[in-house]
C-alpha cells in the first residue's frame, strides 16, 4: 500500500546547540525543562514517523490512519521546533554575535518554517486519503520545499555546533546528534524525491526510496532526540574537561 504522507526532515535540530564556552555554568532549571520538552517532542514525532513508514503498519491500519499518524507526528515536530526557536531567541542575533549564535538562530527559524510546510503536506495527504481533496500528488510540493528548508537548517546546525573554525568537532557535546540530524535530513530528502507522483499514471517515482528514506531518517532523528534528552538531564561538564 502506498503511503501518501511524506515529510522531508522535521527533526533536523532535535538536539540543543550549546556553545562550548557555556558548558561550565550548566543550564538553568527552566531552560533544562524546556530542553527536555523539546527533546521529547522530537522523539515522539520521530517515533510516529518511523511507525507510519513501515509498510506492515499501513497494511494493518489503512491509509487514513497511516496519514493521521504522520499528521500527529508533524504536530509534535512543530511544537518542538517552536520551543527550539524560543530557546534560540525571539529575534536574529546582532552582527556582533558569534558565528555559532547566528547559525543557531537561523537554523531554528528555518526549521520552524519547514515544520509548518510539513503540517500542510501531511494534512493535505490526509484530506486526499479521505477523498476530500483531489489529486494523487496532494501535499508533495510543501513537502519538497520543507525538505529543502531542513537540509539548509541542518547545515546551519552543524555550523552552530561549535563557535570555532571546524565543522567536525568531536569535542563538542552535541556533535553526535547534530550529525545524526544531518544524516536524517538527507534520508528525508531522498524520501521526498521518491514520493514524487507522476500525474499521468499516479505512480510514485520510488516507493522503496520513499518508505525507507522516511524510516531511516526518523530513526536518526529519534536517536538524536534521545541523546539530547540525556544531555538536558545531566550536569554540564567543565569547559576544560
Amino acid at each position: 500500500m502506498k503511503i501518501r504522507a511524506r515529510i522531508g526532515g522535521a527533526a533536523v535540530r532535535s538536539c540543543e546547540i550549546v556553545p562550548r564556552h557555556s558548558y561550565a555554568g550548566g543550564m538553568t532549571p527552566p531552560r533544562a525543562l524546556r530542553l527536555r520538552r523539546e527533546a521529547w517532542g522530537f522523539a515522539v514525532g520521530a517515533a510516529l514517523f518511523a511507525v507510519g513508514s513501515v509498510p506492515w503498519y499501513a497494511d494493518a491500519v489503512g491509509l487514513v490512519v497511516t496519514d493521521a499518524t504522520f499528521v500527529v507526528g508533524a504536530v509534535f515536530f512543530t511544537l518542538a521546533a517552536f520551543i527550539q526557536l524560543a530557546l534560540s531567541g525571539r529575534r536574529p542575533p546582532r552582527r556582533s554575535a558569534t558565528r555559532a549564535d547566528r547559525a543557531d538562530w537561523w537554523s531554528a527559524a528555518i526549521q520552524f518554517a519547514g515544520t509548518l510546510l510539513f503540517n500542510v503536506s501531511t494534512v493535505a495527504a490526509l484530506l486526499s486519503a479521505l477523498g476530500l481533496v483531489a489529486g494523487s500528488q496532494a501535499g508533495w510540493r510543501p513537502d519538497a520545499w520543507g525538505s529543502l528548508a531542513f537540509l539548509i537548517a541542518s547545515a546551519l546546525a552543524v555550523v552552530a555546533t561549535t563557535d570555532r573554525d571546524g565543522l567536525w568537532d568531536p569535542h563538542a557535546r552535541v556533535w553526535r546528534c547534530t550529525w545524526l540530524n544531518m544524516a536524517g535530513s538527507v534520508f528525508f530528502g531522498i524520501s521526498a524525491v521518491g514520493a514524487w507522483t507522476d500525474p499521468a499514471t499516479g505512480d510514485e517515482l520510488s516507493g522503496l526510496a520513499a518508505d525507507l528514506g522516511t524510516l531511516l531518517g526518523a530513526l536518526c532523528f529519534l536517536v538524536a532526540a534521545l541523546l539530547s534528552r540525556r544531555e538536558a538531564e545531566e550536569p554540564a561538564a567543565p569547559a576544560d574537561a
